[in-house]
């Protein structure tokens, strides 16, 4: 592989893709991939259970109306 002129980690291969070869990097990636994806299962659980408190909210409000 031929290094790219001007980039530490970056290489291009035979085929002609360039290839990042920082490791580092790829590891912090995908933590915060790991991380956010997690983030978002959490939101997505709060907003089911917000939903679910609306839902029976308007339950009891319609039984104290009747």
């Amino acid at each position: 592989m031929i290094q790219v002129e001007g980039h530490k980690h970056l290489y291009r291969n035979d085929n002609g893709a360039i290839v990042n070869t920082d490791t580092i990097a790829y590891d912090n990636y995908m933590n915060n991939k790991l991380t956010n994806s997690d983030k978002r299962a959490e939101m997505d659980e709060v907003k089911r259970e917000l939903a679910e408190l609306k839902s029976l909210l308007k339950d009891l409000a319609s039984k104290i109306t009747s």
